[in-house]
């Protein structure tokens, strides 16, 4: 594998707000608990993660004038990652807050994130975006840009890879126009059931069919602690992921799933091998209290060897 690839993030850079649940969930009423505040978005998460093993990074996004955008100017210098973002003085940077039950599961997600729907379109038009895609050898967005960004930006990659986070079901759609651009989506099943227009108890086969029809090269979707679904130009496969326990919070994993997937691809492994890189950078961060775990390719391939190998068929 070569080192040291250049990957341009462009998507969500903001505050993340957990609030953990003591004890039982109780529906409709006052659940005592904890809550913890760092700063992610899953673009972010997933170029931090892409670093850990040997990527470089520069991360395009947009934030406000206030406290909460210092925090996460300040952690993107601390990431050593090049920021490229937009400081908008009259507006609040977005947040997400989520609601976790004690056992890491999530209960619900709340996203106040108006400032990428407005800002994300016009930063791709800008100087520093293109001088950046001339460097990069390749590109990480996700759907919290909004349509016309996300068009925009797939029409200005040439021959780079681009990958692209799912978010949610609802944000998920506005890929759609463009699932052909992609090297790899990675999505949950709720994600791919949206995009592909599935009732949410679809089975394996019919995603399958579904995600290829709708034009798309590569694509990983999850399902929490169960398999993962794998489409490799044409070809579907599964992996299982491996018993991880200690879970302390499963904030992130997608993110890490995605950023080490990317930069394995782009270090030369095979696409399977990389998603197989992937689960073990997962496997650490649902063990963390953080939305980005601190590992080096050491504890990485620890935890690859309890990875199983990916079976390419769903049979």
């Amino acid at each position: 594998m070569s080192p040291g690839p250049a990957i341009l993030a462009i998507g969500g850079a903001h505050i993340d707000r957990r609030g953990v649940i003591a004890g039982a969930y109780r529906p409709g009423a006052s659940n005592p608990g904890a809550m913890r505040e760092e700063v992610g978005g899953g673009a972010f998460n997933a170029l931090r993660n892409a670093c850990l093993i040997g990527a470089s990074g520069a991360m395009l996004s947009v934030r406000g004038g206030d406290a909460a955008g210092w925090l996460v100017e300040k952690a993107i210098a601390e990431a050593k990652i090049e920021d490229l973002s937009a400081t908008f003085l009259d507006r609040a940077t977005p947040s997400y807050t989520a609601i976790l039950e004690e056992s890491g599961e999530l209960v619900c997600g709340f996203a106040d994130m108006a400032l990428y729907e407005q800002a994300f379109d016009k930063q791709l038009r800008r100087h520093p975006f293109r001088d950046a895609l001339g460097r990069a050898s390749g590109i990480l967005t996700e759907a919290n840009l909004p349509q016309t960004a996300l068009e925009r930006l797939a029409g200005s990659i040439d021959a780079r890879p681009l990958f692209a986070i799912g978010v949610s079901p609802a944000k998920i759609l506005r890929l759609k126009p463009i699932l052909g651009s992609f090297a790899v989506l990675f999505m949950n099943r709720n994600e791919a059931c949206a995009i592909t227009g599935l009732a949410l108890g679809a089975s394996d086969d019919q995603l399958i069919a579904a995600l290829d029809a709708a034009h798309l090269a590569r694509a990983v979707v999850t399902a929490g602690a169960g398999h993962l679904l794998l489409l490799d130009n044409g070809q579907p496969a599964i992996l299982a992921p491996p018993r991880t326990p200690d879970v302390r919070d499963v904030t992130g994993a997608g993110d890490s799933l995605a950023g080490v997937t990317m930069a394995r691809m782009l270090q030369g492994l095979d696409f399977c091998e990389a998603v197989r890189h992937g689960i073990a950078a997962a496997s650490l961060t649902i063990q963390s209290e953080t939305v980005v775990a601190n590992f080096g390719e050491t504890e990485l391939l620890n935890r690859l060897a309890d990875v199983p190998e990916v079976t390419r068929s769903l049979k």
